[in-house]
C-alpha cells in the first residue's frame, strides 16, 4: 500500500504544479495575450466547467472500468491540453487549450477511490484512507509551492520569453503518465453499468446555459433581462435532470446517495469552497500585483514577489492537510470539518479591514490556508467514507465536481464584480496597466463573497450526524446503493 501512495504523490505532486505554476504569472499571460486583468477570471471559468463535466463522466468511468484506466486517459488529456497551453498561438487556442487541462481534477477523487477499494475491509479503513489523503494532498501542495516558486523565477530569467516558461507544467504532465502506467495496480472492485448519457446531457446544458447567462452579463451588464433568464432556464433543467436520474437504474448521479445525512452537507461545502479556493485565485494574484502608487490600494509585487505569497499560503494548506488525520483522533471529523470551513470564512472575512499590507494578507491566507488544506484532504475521504462500495468513485468526484461548478460560477461572478467599476481613467501616464486595473470594491466583493461561503459551509456541516465518516466501529451503519 505504501508503495501504491509513494506513485500517487508524484501524481499529486504534478497536481499541485498545474495549480500553482500558473498564478504569479497571470498579469504576464494577461499582457502577453493583451486582455484585461478582469478577462483572466474567464480562463478559470472555462477550465472549471469543464471538469464540472468531465468529473462525473470520468469518475463513472472509474467505477465501471477500473479507477486507474481513467486515470491514465485523464492524464493523457491533461498532458495534451498542457502543451497546447505553452504553444498556443493566439487567446482562443489558449483558452481551448486551458479549459482540457481541467481533466487533472479528476487525479484526487480517482486515486482515493483507489486506495479504497484496498483498504475498505480493514477495520480501520476509514482512518487509513484520512491518512492517505493527507499525505496525498501534502504532496499537491509540494508541488503548488514547486511550482510557484518556479514560474515565478523562470518568467524573470526569461523575461520575453512566456512560451518557453509555459513549457515546465507540459513536460512534467508527461513524466506523470508513466509514473501511473509503471507505478499503480488497478483497483478490485468494479461496479459494471452502463454510461448514463442522457443524464450527462440533461447535466451539460443545465451547466452550459447557466455559464452562458453569466457571461453575458458580464458583456451587457447585470442590468439586462435575457442573461438572467439564460441562468434561470439552466437552474430549471436540473429539475427533469434530477427526475430523470432517480428513475434510471445506473445514474450518472445518484440523487438518492446524496440525500443521505451525512452525503449533502459534504457536497454542499464542496461547492461553497470552491467559490474561494478555486475562483478567488486569479483576484488575489492581481490583487498583489496592482500598484499602490498609481491606484491607492495593491501591494505592488513583482511575479517572483507574488510566487513567494502563493508559497507561504500553500504552506498553511500543507499544515492543514497533514494536521486533518490528527485532529480527528482527538475530535470527531465532523467537527474537525466543521472548524476547518470557519477558518476559511475567517481568513477571507479579515481582508476586508485588513489588506493594505503584505504581513496583514500573509496572515489573512494563512488562516484561510490552514482551514483549506484541511477541505482539501477531508472532502474526498468524507465522501468515500459515506458513501456505497460501488459508488466510491461517483462520491468522490462529486466533491470535485461540486468544487469546480462552485469555483466556475465564482470565477464569472468575480469578473464581473472586478470589471464593474474598472479604472479606465486611471490617470495620465498610467500606461497600460492603469487602464487594466480592477477596482477595490470588486476586490471587497470577492472577499465578502468567500467569507460568507466558507461561514455558510461550517453552518451546513453542523447538521453532519455525529459519528459521521467514523470507522464501522464508532459510526452509523452505511446505507446501500440506492437507500434514503
Amino acid at each position: 500500500m505504501r508503495r501504491v501512495v509513494a506513485f500517487l504523490c508524484l501524481v499529486e505532486l504534478t497536481s499541485g504544479i498545474l495549480q500553482g505554476y500558473y498564478t504569479p504569472i497571470l498579469t504576464d499571460i494577461a499582457r502577453h495575450l493583451g486582455i484585461h486583468d478582469a478577462d483572466v477570471n474567464w480562463f478559470e471559468a472555462a477550465q472549471l466547467m469543464v471538469s464540472a463535466l468531465a468529473v462525473p463522466v470520468l469518475a463513472k468511468l472509474g467505477d465501471m472500468y477500473g479507477h486507474r484506466k481513467i486515470l491514465l486517459a485523464s492524464t493523457l488529456v491533461t498532458a495534451a491540453a498542457s502543451w497546447g497551453v505553452a504553444l498556443a498561438p493566439d487567446f482562443w487556442t489558449f483558452l481551448a487549450a486551458w479549459s482540457f487541462q481541467g481533466f487533472y481534477v479528476v487525479w484526487l477523487p480517482l486515486e482515493i477511490a483507489l486506495i479504497f477499494s484496498r483498504v475498505h475491509q480493514l477495520p480501520d479503513g476509514a482512518a487509513r484512507t484520512r491518512r492517505a489523503a493527507g499525505v496525498l494532498v501534502g504532496a499537491l501542495e509540494a508541488g503548488v509551492i514547486a511550482g510557484a516558486l518556479a514560474a515565478g523565477a523562470l518568467v524573470e530569467v526569461f523575461a520575453g520569453q512566456l512560451q518557453l516558461v509555459l513549457l515546465v507544467p507540459a513536460v512534467a504532465v508527461s513524466a506523470c503518465w508513466f509514473a501511473i502506467r509503471f507505478g499503480v495496480p488497478e483497483s478490485r472492485e468494479r461496479s459494471g453499468g452502463r454510461m448514463d448519457t442522457r443524464g450527462f446531457t440533461l447535466l451539460a446544458v443545465g451547466l452550459l446555459l447557466i455559464t452562458s447567462g453569466l457571461t453575458f452579463m458580464r458583456l451587457n451588464g447585470a442590468g439586462a433581462w435575457w442573461p438572467w433568464a439564460l441562468v434561470g432556464a439552466g437552474i430549471l433543467v436540473f429539475i427533469p435532470f434530477a427526475r430523470f436520474e432517480l428513475r434510471v437504474a445506473d445514474p450518472l448521479v445518484d440523487i438518492r446517495m446524496l440525500r443521505g445525512k451525512s452525503m449533502w452537507p459534504v457536497q454542499l461545502t464542496a461547492g461553497l469552497f470552491g467559490v474561494s479556493v478555486l475562483g478567488a485565485q486569479a483576484p488575489l494574484s492581481t490583487f498583489a500585483r496592482t500598484d499602490p502608487a498609481l491606484h491607492g490600494y495593491g501591494l505592488g509585487l513583482r511575479a517572483g514577489q507574488v510566487s513567494i505569497i502563493i508559497g507561504v499560503y500553500v504552506l498553511a494548506l500543507l499544515v492543514g492537510a497533514l494536521l486533518y488525520p490528527v485532529v480527528t483522533r482527538r475530535l470527531t471529523p465532523r467537527w474537525t470539518l466543521v472548524g476547518a470551513a470557519a477558518l476559511v470564512g475567517l481568513g477571507y472575512l479579515l481582508f476586508l479591514p485588513f489588506h493594505d499590507s503584505l504581513a496583514e494578507a500573509l496572515a489573512n491566507m494563512a488562516i484561510a490556508g490552514v482551514g483549506s488544506g484541511a477541505l482539501v484532504a477531508a472532502l474526498p475521504s468524507a465522501a468515500a467514507a459515506a458513501a456505497p462500495l460501488d459508488r466510491t468513485a461517483m462520491a468522490t468526484g462529486l466533491t470535485n465536481a461540486t468544487k469546480t461548478i462552485g469555483g466556475a460560477f465564482a470565477s464569472a461572478v468575480f469578473g464581473i464584480a472586478l470589471l464593474s467599476h474598472v479604472l479606465a481613467d486611471a490617470g495620465a501616464g498610467a500606461g497600460d496597466a492603469g487602464q487594466t486595473a480592477a477596482p477595490l470594491a470588486g476586490y471587497l466583493t470577492v472577499w465578502t463573497i468567500c467569507g460568507v461561503t466558507g461561514l455558510a459551509a461550517a453552518a451546513a456541516l453542523v447538521l453532519v450526524p455525529r459519528l459521521a465518516f467514523s470507522d464501522p466501529a464508532a459510526a452509523v451503519p452505511r446505507l446501500p446503493a440506492g437507500s434514503h
